[in-house]
């Protein structure tokens, strides 16, 4: 995430703002131009653009031209379910998916990935349900292009409970997205011959039975040895998940090291908009991360927190974790 400052003031701002902390001037976010621009000034014609309808119950801040189609922002509006306007409680874990969910639809932005929503494709289009299953069961996950996400891991204590119960590193609602949003891309990259002949060489075979593997995974466990071979004990469950599970990863890498830039923490050639190209760009993407998730780990442990990236690369990780960089890259040139 880029380092934002105010373009009447100075004051330094955060991706979320909707008001300057220093000289009060309205805020608003543009997917366009990557960017916060004062409303009124800075070019931004209040006559034109305005604030997402979502500002108070979701906290959203992005712009929204005046007049043509909803009142909802590019993230919004792919929102198909959320809590009713009487649930409390689920509103505050809404506002907290949305946000999550605004940053992901940010990265997916930057490096050039397309979003193709409901309205355009009915049946494949990419939508989110957000449910709680303090009122009904709800399961995360993803169908046909329609991610599920149960709001009740808004809630700290529910999510730490559910990420210790099993055995997770690390459980947050960013990570969930990141994840999801994976399983609606595995058929829009993996889908020529080659990429998917390459797909089984590093990640299995796609079509092995899905729920066969699911309750082998939940009756014995991940496998001796997975470490060095998948990123995570879930991973191992089916190709899908690792599939899912890597290409989460590739996107906390590749946003970590965004936002590390901005900050002066890595090179300029780690941000969304200088990328390193050509065939050693996978590498060189590596050979800035593992330093760096090395240096956060360890001021994390000097102020008494868990790892900030609590993960191992093993080398058959890292490859996958290229075949995602390059079909990625590939989609787009």
């Amino acid at each position: 995430m880029r380092d934002f400052t105010c373009p009447v003031c100075g004051q330094h701002l955060a991706f979320d703002n909707s008001v300057c902390l220093s000289c009060s001037s309205p805020l608003g976010y543009s997917l366009d131009d990557r960017t916060l621009r004062v409303i009124g000034k800075d070019g931004v014609d209040p006559t034109q653009f305005r604030l997402c309808d979502n500002l108070h119950i979701a906290r959203c801040n992005w712009l929204v031209p005046i007049g043509i189609g909803s009142g909802l922002c590019e993230s919004c509006r792919l929102t198909r379910t959320r809590p009713a306007d009487g649930r409390t409680e689920d509103l505050g874990d809404f506002a907290n998916a949305e946000a999550a969910k605004r940053r992901l639809i940010v990265e997916l932005t930057e490096l050039g990935l397309p979003i193709v929503g409901r309205d355009a494709d009915p049946q494949f289009g990419l939508a989110f349900d957000l449910l709680s299953s303090r009122f009904e069961p709800v399961i995360t996950g993803h169908m046909n292009g329609v991610i599920t996400l149960d709001l009740a891991e808004g809630d700290d204590v529910h999510r730490e409970r559910l990420r210790v119960s099993m055995a997770e590193p690390y459980r947050t609602l960013l990570g969930h997205f990141r994840h999801e949003i994976g399983h609606y891309y595995y058929p829009k990259l993996v889908t020529v011959p080659d990429a998917l002949n390459e797909f089984v060489g590093l990640f299995g075979d796609p079509n092995v039975d899905y729920r066969c593997a699911l309750e082998r995974h939940y009756d014995t466990g991940a496998p001796s040895g997975w470490e060095k071979t998948h990123v995570s004990s879930y991973a191992t469950m089916h190709p899908a998940e690792d599939w899912a599970e890597t290409f989460a990863h590739y996107l906390h890498i590749r946003d970590t090291l965004d936002t590390a830039a901005a900050f002066g923490m890595v090179p300029a050639g780690a941000t969304f908009d200088r990328p390193p190209e050509g065939p050693s760009a996978f590498d060189q993407i590596i050979e800035m991360w593992l330093p760096l998730s090395w240096s956060l780990n360890m001021v994390n442990r000097s102020m008494g927190h868990p790892d900030l990236y609590p993960f191992v690369l093993p080398a058959a990780v890292l490859e996958k974790m290229r075949f995602i960089h390059t079909v990625i890259t590939r989609s787009g040139s």
